[in-house]
C-alpha cells in the first residue's frame, strides 16, 4: 500500500523534495529508489525531521512499536495511519498522547489515483480534515465514516479490489470457454466492469436498474443471472465479505 501511495503521488503534484520514505531494509530502500527516484532513509529520526506530515504504512503488527519508537520526535506533526484495525485512540496512546491522528482506508488503485478512501479523525480541527481530504482526493474519492466502521470499510474498499479482481477472473475465464483469446477477453471484461462501475458513480443508479435495462423477457442475460443465483453468486459473495469482517473484527 505504501508504494501504491507513493506511486499515487508522484503523479499528481508532488515532487520528489516532499516526501521522504522511512525503510530499514537496504534491498527496500534500493528498490523504492529505482522504482520512484525518492529519497529514502533507514530511521524514523531522519524521516520526522523532513516534513510535517507521517503517514504511518505499516503492518498493524509492528505499529505499536513504530509509534512508541516516533513518539519522542514528534512536534506538531499530523500522523495519518493505514494500517488496519488499529484505533485512533490506542495510535494516539502509543505516540506519547499526540492527538493529530487520522485513520485513512486507501485501496491499491490509490497508483493510478481511482482510489476509494475512508478516513476517520481523531481529535484534528478542521484545516487538518480539510487537508486529508485535499490530499485524498488527488488520489481517487474521499468519504469520511465514523471510526468504529472502519473494519468494515476496510472489508468493503480495501479487500474488495481482491473480490472485484476474482470476478473479473471468472468473467476472463468464461470469456476464453465460448472462443475469445485471453488478451481480448481481457479486454472486454475489464472495460465492461469500468463502465458498469461508472454508471453507478456518475449517473447515481441503482445496481438494479441497470440490470433491469438489459434483462429482456426470456433474454440470455436473465438466463445467466438465474443461473448464477442458483450457484449461490450473490449468498456466496456476501458471506465472504462477512468472514473477512469476522476476521478483521477479532484479531
Amino acid at each position: 500500500m505504501a508504494t501504491a501511495l507513493i506511486g499515487g503521488l508522484l503523479q499528481q503534484d508532488f515532487s520528489l523534495v516532499q516526501l521522504c520514505v522511512v525503510e530499514i531494509s537496504p534491498e527496500r530502500r534500493e528498490k523504492l529508489q529505482h522504482a520512484f527516484g525518492v529519497r529514502t532513509v533507514a530511521n524514523l529520526a531522519h524521516g520526522a525531521t523532513h516534513g510535517e506530515v507521517i503517514v504511518l504504512a505499516v503492518k498493524p503488527q509492528q505499529l505499536s512499536s513504530v509509534a512508541r519508537e516516533l513518539a519522542p520526535l514528534l512536534e506538531n506533526h499530523l500522523v495519518i495511519s493505514i494500517a488496519a484495525g488499529i484505533r485512533a485512540t490506542d495510535i494516539s496512546r502509543w505516540l506519547g498522547g499526540h492527538s493529530r491522528v487520522v485513520r485513512a482506508m486507501p485501496n491499491t488503485a490509490i497508483a493510478i489515483q481511482e482510489s476509494m478512501t475512508c478516513l476517520a479523525a481523531h481529535a484534528v480541527g478542521s484545516d487538518e480534515t480539510r487537508y486529508m481530504e485535499d490530499l485524498f482526493s488527488q488520489l481517487g474519492k474521499v468519504t469520511w465514516i465514523d471510526e468504529k466502521l472502519m473494519n468494515a470499510a476496510t472489508v468493503l474498499g480495501a479487500c474488495g479490489t481482491a473480490y472485484a479482481m476474482r470476478y473479473m477472473r471468472a468473467n476472463i475465464q468464461g470469456g476464453i470457454e465460448i472462443g475469445f483469446d485471453a488478451a481480448t477477453a481481457t479486454l472486454i471484461a475489464a472495460q465492461t466492469v469500468k463502465g458498469a462501475a461508472d454508471l453507478i458513480l456518475k449517473k447515481g443508479s441503482h445496481p438494479e436498474q441497470e440490470i433491469d435495462k438489459v434483462t429482456t423477457p426470456r433474454g440470455c442475460t436473465i438466463a445467466g443471472l438465474n443461473e448464477m443465483e442458483h450457484q449461490g453468486f450473490s449468498s456466496s459473495l456476501i458471506k465472504g465479505i462477512v468472514v473477512s469482517y469476522d476476521k478483521i473484527a477479532t484479531e
